[in-house]
């Protein structure tokens, strides 16, 4: 990318790429981008749009940065245009709107298109679609494309961000790759060609290899498998763990009628011999399964009839929704049966007894990949174990549960994996993890470009 004339402090030298400069300089109508997290693509497209919208001196004209929600539109694009165009080409600054109109009349407005009637009703010159991938699959064809189409005014877009499976972001990527679809050009770029080894690093040592791929190889990955692809028996679950009565016992839960369940870990220092197994790991170490007839009553009633002489400290992660389907219906919130006044668990132990419990349950997508990066990293460290003898369940079901077949990515196979008995242990397992243990934030391409 060539440099770029320094129009304001916010125009700072970038690590160069040569498949930036070929987007800068692409005049193609249609120009589609998969590349790594924090490689440079948004800021690639920042600095693109405002050029082109500085040089552009129709006083109608109108340059849209979009991403799938209007927060995210903010966060991703709003400080950043304003800081890249040039005071003196301002007129005027909306910040309730988002827009910013130049000294000629032209505008930039940062939108999210989950309302996309914001790009309608007026000429749409150019607009680029960041984290394409997240957006709802009928804004292409419906909204931008139509919008686009302007009779002697065709608009062009920049379609870009980081695979989600093979969803409607992949069917444009291929759209973009067929040689007789003139209009169109496609680009890609791994995260390894920009970044350094150190900056991946910390993502190598907590990431999945399908997940890292994903995120930072920028691969379309075909999600109709399983879950937890991270999970082998031959390294999770092939050997027999301890309970260590010095340690804090951990109870993970997930509220149904049946079957009722829950999941006993402990962060354990590993003494194995196994290279493999990371110093410290999860070590799954005992389960609940009640297979019929269940509540949360009868689920606590079980973990104290086998861990109840615990004499250390006891932490509960679990469904923030606290089971509306199970025992709230006639029993109060199945927190309180566990942790409230009278609840089973805290009156157990006391001031030994605490809970780790957010008040929403994380996206799908981030627990899966919490668990998966938990299981086995880029690195090839397994930081969980499972005792495949006092928690079978929780095997099944890291090795069973399935994605939702012809789902978007990421939609667990819920009906199917049910109908086997599984995803139970694996969601409760799920929560724990994701909550102490996140895979670190991927972030977003702002800033992370500037050279060193």
């Amino acid at each position: 990318m060539p440099t770029a004339p320094a129009l304001t402090a916010r125009w700072t030298p970038l690590r160069p790429h040569p498949k930036h400069d070929a987007i800068y300089r692409d005049e193609s109508r249609f120009v589609v981008t998969a590349a790594g997290r924090r490689s440079g693509k948004t800021e690639v497209h920042k600095r693109l749009g405002v050029l082109l919208a500085c040089r552009d001196l129709r006083p109608d004209s109108r340059t849209f940065f979009c991403a799938p929600t209007a927060p995210q539109a903010r966060k991703i694009y709003w400080e950043d245009v304003k800081d890249l165009v040039p005071p003196q080409l301002v007129r005027s600054i909306n910040e309730t709107r988002l827009e910013i109109t130049l000294i000629w009349g032209g505008q930039i407005i940062v939108a999210g298109l989950d309302a996309p009637s914001r790009i309608e009703g007026g000429n749409l010159d150019r607009i680029f679609l960041d984290e394409f991938a997240d957006m709802r699959p009928h804004v292409w064809p419906r909204h931008v494309l139509p919008a686009l189409g302007t009779t002697g005014r065709a608009g062009r877009a920049w379609i870009y961000g980081v695979p989600e499976g093979r969803n409607h972001f992949y069917g444009l990527a291929k759209e973009a790759q067929d040689p007789r679809n003139k209009d169109w050009r496609y680009y890609h770029w791994r995260s390894e060609e920009v970044l350094l080894p150190e900056d991946l690093q910390v993502f190598k040592d907590t990431l999945d290899p399908l997940t890292y791929e994903q995120e930072f190889g920028a691969s379309f990955l075909n999600f109709e498998g399983r879950v937890y692809n991270a999970f082998d028996w031959s390294v999770n679950a092939i050997e027999r763990l301890s309970y260590d009565p010095a340690l804090p016992l951990i109870f993970c839960f997930d509220f149904n009628a049946a079957p009722g369940s829950a999941v006993v870990c402990q962060e354990q220092l590993y003494t194995g011999n196994r290279p493999e197994v990371a110093p410290v790991f999860t070590a799954v170490i005992g389960e609940v399964n009640v297979p019929q007839n269940s509540d949360t009553r009868v689920v606590c009633n079980r973990l104290l009839q086998d861990w109840g002489h615990h004499a250390g400290k006891v932490t509960v992660y679990g469904d923030a929704s606290g089971g509306a389907e199970g025992s709230a219906k006639v029993e109060g919130s199945d927190w309180d049966l566990i942790a409230g006044p009278e609840g089973v668990l805290s009156r157990h132990f006391g001031t030994r007894f605490h809970m780790k419990v957010p008040k929403a349950n994380p996206k799908i997508r981030p627990r899966v990949n919490s668990v998966n990066g938990r299981l086995l990293t880029m690195s090839g460290h397994a930081r969980m174990l499972v005792d495949p003898e006092a928690a079978p369940k929780t095997c099944e079901c890291l090795d069973g549960v399935t994605f939702l077949p012809g789902g978007s990515a990421f939609e667990i196979d819920k009906k199917g994996s049910e109908a086997a008995g599984l995803t139970h242990w694996s969601d409760a397992l799920g929560y724990y993890i994701h909550f102490e243990f996140p895979t670190p934030s991927t972030g977003h391409d702002a800033g992370v470009m500037s050279a060193r």
